[in-house]
């Protein structure tokens, strides 16, 4: 069994101090199945904006309650996404290449590196760590790292420095042992990019993101959440959780709910949690139009997540759609809505569709107003045998995407290198 495994992520810090998300739940799994877990990441947290230690060492180290350990690594505190978050990036490489020296001094060189990237320079430390001490690299994709970039903003494939990002992504499949992607179609990316000349498909692995059904019970359980919105049953409350951004394209969901106004629906309601920059301005819209079938909620805390969204009739997934969907879906909240039980209505396609492969919802053909109008009506007014097969497969389905079922297959993928 190759014991040591690092676990290179510059943004699990968030997963280290909530003690959630991938790549801790990754851990806990490892550490029971006998393996030794390090998970590296950053000292300063990306979404609290806040060090995790203020005295601001080039290192320390905890051990989560998980069993596993947690080294936290020095960089530069950032607000936005501009020049000093590329330092940020840059200092936590180049920081984390001498740590995990010092570190392999200390306690032993690892038996095998898994490098996850959100950016590549993680990953790139990774694998040249791995090569000067002769163990094997892993090199997860959580982001098509720079293909994102361009599906958002197209004129960035223009730049001087485009051709040198994607070269840079292709040596670094080349270079890693085995590559892991969280979308099912990623062998169909490598082989659309003209790589597999250098690339081989036999290594690379799927492992979705998923829940953890253990917390999701638990939170159940133990925190029942309180709205008289969502406690109403004379509307069909259809429910939305997560960030409320630009890119998360809300504006349609009002533009639905004007729709549905506009058709006399007053039964089917669109009650939205969660925070981000376009919260504010998106209330205002909503009260400037006179709405009263689409509610903000703003911010809730985490625990109050599986409640909320098993009290809905339906849940929401809605994002600004790009043609990387094609690939397949990752969004964690997707996972939770399966656990939820309840019937999802996804706004967009997406490649390798769980909701249309396992029947546990509807996934639109077309993003417009009029289509998630028509949809959620159509949800409203749905017999309830349907209906109940839509939440039970749900259920089931959320099962294949615990984080046991991912861990298992981890170990068996380091364990055939």
């Amino acid at each position: 069994m190759r014991k040591k495994v690092w676990i290179f992520n510059h943004y699990a810090t968030q997963a280290a101090v909530d003690l959630r998300g991938r790549h801790y739940w990754i851990a806990r799994e490892l550490v029971k199945l006998g393996y030794e877990p390090v998970i590296f990441c950053c000292n300063f947290e990306h979404f609290s904006a806040k060090f995790v230690n203020e005295d601001n060492p080039l290192w320390f180290e905890d051990t989560l309650p998980c069993g596993a350990k947690c080294v936290y690594i020095r960089s530069n505190a950032y607000h936005n996404n501009g020049k000093q978050r590329v330092l940020n990036m840059f200092r936590f490489a180049f920081n984390l290449k001498k740590v995990a020296k010092i570190y392999a001094k200390k306690y032993g060189r690892p038996d095998v590196i898994y490098g996850s990237s959100a950016h590549p320079l993680t990953v790139i430390v990774g694998e040249k760590l791995a090569k000067k001490w002769g163990v094997p690299s892993l090199c997860e994709v959580r982001d098509l790292w720079p293909e994102s970039i361009f599906a958002y903003y197209p004129e960035k494939r223009k730049k001087w420095y485009a051709g040198m990002l994607v070269r840079g992504e292709r040596k670094m499949y080349e270079r890693a042992n085995a590559i892991i992607m969280t979308w099912e179609g990623g062998k169909d990316y490598i082989v659309e990019q003209g790589w597999t000349d250098t690339i081989p498909l036999s290594k690379v692995y799927h492992i979705g993101n998923g829940v953890d059904l253990q917390e999701f019970h638990s939170f159940l359980s133990e925190h029942h959440f309180e709205d008289p919105d969502l406690s109403d049953k004379s509307h069909f409350n259809a429910v939305y959780t997560g960030s409320v951004r630009l890119v998360n394209n809300l504006g349609m969901l009002v533009d639905a709910a004007v729709e549905l106004r506009n058709r006399g629906n007053s039964r089917v309601r669109m009650l939205i949690w969660g925070g981000g920059n376009e919260l504010e301005p998106l209330r205002e819209r909503v009260r400037e139009l006179g709405l009263d079938n689409i509610v903000f909620k703003g911010f809730t805390a985490r625990h109050n997540i599986p409640s909320i969204l098993s009290q809905s009739d339906c849940t929401l997934l809605h994002n600004s759609s790009t043609v990387l969907d094609k690939y397949g879906q990752s969004q964690n909240k997707f996972f939770e809505y399966l656990a939820a039980g309840k019937p999802i209505l996804m706004t967009y396609s997406v490649g390798y569709s769980i909701c249309k492969k396992d029947g546990c919802g509807v996934e639109l053909d077309e993003q417009t107003p009029e289509k998630i109008a028509d949809a959620l009506e159509a949800f409203s007014v749905m017999p309830k045998e349907q209906y109940d097969e839509m939440s039970k497969k749900a259920l089931q389905v959320a099962e294949n995407y615990d984080f046991k079922l991912h861990t298992r297959k981890l170990a068996e993928i380091i364990e055939s290198l």
